[in-house]
């Protein structure tokens, strides 16, 4: 299996499923690399997928997804390997567990906006930050339940997500503005909530998101704005930031970017919000203080 053959599968996938997320599009090629690389030991295929996950870090796509959720997938098909004998039967057992984790994964969107319809009132005022699928979910389930409410979203520098999500929320009928970055402490005090995703969420229950989320979360807190983050537990990670340059490079950067050596002039694509600035997260584990994330870690991995 060559590397460029998983670069291939997954950017394929990315490409065809519009509104599938890195994090899944990682899953869904760790299953294609099992079903259709066949190999005649536990440990050649451990080293196959190692190699895709390893492949799909230099993508040029945001890694802190692929990263959490290709280490939860890898985690929960191998225990696998402690129950059966034969190579084949562990094989086909892996690829049947892969493919309930894919399942879980696909429905997780639906269940963190069934969560967070109760925090969507009548008449609030929302704002939120970029393009977020789930957030944009949770806004559409509230639709579906004749909530009238409107919604200030950022604009989202350097590549501007947000005039998509304002599109796709005009679209939906919800009355919906976009506004500079730099306007958000403007518009936080006509604000009720504030309502967000993220690409990761670390074990301190802090998140990992879009460049700008640190700034939100801070204006949010001074004026006493409850911060929900809604987020599907795939993205939870093993990792412990203490500050921003605490953050993984790989994290913060393209591989191309990275690559080109000199990243001091560089702007990072995420930032860290610590826990203390969000006020609840909304998971399809069920609703969670940040302080409850790292229970819920352990139950994952064990």
């Amino acid at each position: 299996m060559k590397k460029e053959e998983v670069q291939e599968i997954f950017l394929k996938i990315l490409r065809e499923e519009e509104d599938v997320s890195v994090g899944v599009a990682a899953i869904k090629t760790l299953l294609t690399v099992i079903e259709n690389y066949k190999v005649a030991t536990v440990r050649e295929l451990d080293l196959n997928l190692q190699l895709a996950v390893d492949a799909m870090r230099h993508c040029d796509q945001p890694v802190t997804a692929i990263s959490s959720g290709c280490e939860l997938f890898m985690r929960f098909i191998t225990f696998a390997k402690l129950d059966v004998k034969s190579f084949e039967e562990c094989e086909r057992i892996m690829l049947q567990r892969g493919r309930v984790f894919l399942d879980t994964l696909l429905e997780a969107r639906g269940k963190v906006a069934k969560e967070a319809l109760p925090f969507i009132s009548d008449g609030c005022k929302i704002l939120t930050h970029s393009r977020s699928r789930v957030v944009l979910a949770a806004m559409l389930e509230a639709v579906k339940a004749n909530k009238r409410f409107q919604v200030f979203v950022t604009s989202s520098c350097p590549d501007n997500s947000g005039e998509r999500m304002h599109k796709e929320l005009v679209a939906a009928g919800i009355e919906a503005t976009l506004i500079l970055d730099s306007a958000l402490g403007y518009i936080m005090e006509q604000v009720d909530i504030v309502m967000i995703g993220a690409e990761g969420v670390t074990e301190s229950g802090g998140i990992i998101n879009k460049i700008g989320t640190y700034c939100l979360a801070m204006s949010a807190l001074e004026l006493k704005k409850p911060v929900y983050v809604l987020t599907e537990s795939f993205k939870f990670s093993r990792i412990y930031p203490l500050n921003q340059q605490d953050v993984p490079n790989e994290f913060k950067y393209l591989s191309s970017v990275i690559a080109s050596g000199n990243l001091s002039k560089q702007h990072p694509m995420v930032d860290y919000t610590p826990p203390a600035y969000i006020t609840l997260l909304f998971t399809d584990l069920g609703i969670l203080t940040p302080s409850a994330v790292s229970d819920e870690l352990i139950k994952l991995y064990l």
